[in-house]
């Protein structure tokens, strides 16, 4: 067997190996009889039916499913952007299920780290202001601030962009710099909703390669909604959603 064949070889059997890895670890995320239900007119619409999930502290996982699963509301519950309508969500420690608005609203800007399919960036603010938003919600000086958001832009290798604005970038820059702000306050947690929907092949692949070295590097918990087969091939756990269940 050639030396690049055993390579292969031995790297597909690590990935197998660190999903055995990643399963002996604690959960960061649990998920006990989630329901999600929405009403249009007077039919009850549950989203996520149910659903019990547990995702181990470290892990890099990719949610996969057809339009319509339950993906992004699965991902907007974990981030504490939505509450469920039944059922208990620990997430870091903390019931997010049960807390308040202001409380919740804390707990996410210290523990969640979002990044988006269109970028959402400010086009009137460079990358540098781009990424320091978030921390505007701490009580960081503005001399701390710009030290971290410069450290962020340096992580995903835009230190020298970081005076362009979005418009002077190109898309997979955009998106870098969208992870950089998404982990600009340290965050325990990055969720992604398709962040590579809008890419190229190859700035996809850069920003995947990214998110790779964030989960393996600085042991940041990932949870990434796609539905790119490569995407999600990066991942160490795959999970499958349809009609509100995981498969």
């Amino acid at each position: 067997m050639s030396e690049e064949a055993t390579s292969a070889e031995t790297s597909k059997a690590s990935a197998k190996a660190s999903d055995t890895t990643t399963a002996k670890r604690s959960p960061i995320i649990v998920c006990r009889k989630i329901v999600r239900s929405f009403w249009r007119a007077k039919e009850r619409l549950d989203v996520l039916d149910e659903l019990d999930l547990e995702i181990a502290e470290g892990s890099f996982e990719a949610l996969m499913g057809p339009s319509g699963s339950g993906k992004t509301t699965l991902l907007n519950l974990i981030a504490g952007l939505d509450r469920p309508t039944s059922g208990t969500l620990t997430v870091a420690g903390t019931e997010v299920s049960a807390m308040g608005d202001a409380a919740l609203a804390r707990w996410r800007s210290q523990t969640i780290g979002f990044v988006f399919q269109h970028f959402n960036l400010i086009p009137v603010l460079t990358a540098l202001e781009n990424v320091e938003l978030p921390l505007l919600l701490t009580s960081l000086g503005s001399s701390e601030r710009k030290k971290r958001a410069q450290i962020a832009l340096r992580v995903v290798g835009l230190e020298d962009r970081m005076h362009h604005r979005p418009q002077q970038l190109s898309g997979g820059q955009e998106q870098r710099v969208g992870i950089a702000r998404a982990i600009v306050h340290d965050p325990k947690i990055i969720v992604a909703d398709e962040p590579t929907g809008e890419l190229d092949r190859k700035s996809a692949d850069e920003v995947l390669h990214l998110l790779e070295r964030l989960n393996k590097e600085f042991d940041k918990t990932i949870l990434m909604v796609t539905h790119d087969p490569a995407a999600a091939e990066r991942a160490t756990v795959l999970r499958k959603l349809d009609k509100g269940k995981l498969l």
